[in-house]
């Protein structure tokens, strides 16, 4: 696995972004749309990539309005799509914009906690699906527009259950681990002189849907909503460190 590293302190300039296209995963709620609407305000253009077109609208709407540049949206949904649906976004990006600087995985899939000998098949498979097997095409396909960037990022978000071996976690946390490994043998075979990093994210609690189905009983506002992950998202995505494993836990 990458070395896990706090995340930096320095925060970014105003125009940290410009011009550079960053394509979101999961980009209706939670820390995709927070991720956004950060990128956006640091002069990114974002594709924006979800399953929900009135979530993706909310988040297009919200960019524009704070005055970030026109992002675009790709309503596709990761549970469903197969290795031609993927081909096809990196396919577009290229016809639109011939490189890619950041590619964020935030999408995830997480029904409940669950005993092993408990899961569901479907659970199981859409988990790998979204969660692990997108992420894998995504970052497949689109390796020549990252490669086209001066310095191409992929960050996968992950989750303190993918380094350490936690009950219950189910399909979503071994998809965690998987994530944890995969980024690791991009990394590796990037070779020393490579521009392009790999980088794994993870965000710690946050105040999102994916959390409640976790933690119903929870008092939301105990948790940080995820525009301050957003923020160290970014303080990653600026940074010139080699590939890393990022953490915003506290401690």
């Amino acid at each position: 696995m990458l070395p896990l590293t706090k995340v930096p302190t320095t925060e970014p300039s105003a125009d940290a972004l410009k011009n550079q296209i960053v394509l979101i995963t999961g980009a209706g709620d939670g820390l995709g749309k927070a991720a956004a609407l950060q990128a956006a305000a640091l002069g990114a253009t974002c594709v924006l990539l979800g399953k929900t077109v009135k979530k993706l609208e909310s988040t297009f709407d919200a960019i524009v309005a704070a005055g970030g540049a026109e992002p675009a949206i790709y309503p596709l949904n990761l549970t469903g799509a197969n290795w031609g649906d993927l081909a096809e976004v990196a396919q577009t990006l290229d016809t639109h914009f011939g490189r890619l600087d950041v590619l964020c995985l935030a999408a995830a899939h997480f029904k409940t906690f669950t005993r092993m000998e408990d899961i569901e098949p479907k659970d199981w498979l859409e988990s790998l699906q979204v969660n692990l097997t997108a992420s894998f095409a995504l970052t497949r396909h689109c390796l020549p527009l990252l490669r086209a960037a001066p310095r191409g990022r992929v960050l996968y978000v992950t989750d303190i259950g993918g380094r350490v071996a936690k009950p219950f976690q189910g399909a979503y946390g071994i998809s965690k681990t998987a994530l944890e490994v995969m980024a690791a043998q991009w990394a590796q075979e990037g070779g020393a002189g490579s521009t392009l990093r790999f980088h794994t994210f993870d965000p710690g609690p946050m105040r999102t849907a994916t959390r409640l189905k976790g933690y119903p009983g929870e008092v939301l506002e105990q948790t940080e909503p995820p525009q301050a992950a957003a923020r160290a998202l970014m303080r990653v995505l600026i940074s010139d460190a080699p590939s890393s494993a990022w953490s915003a836990r506290a401690g």
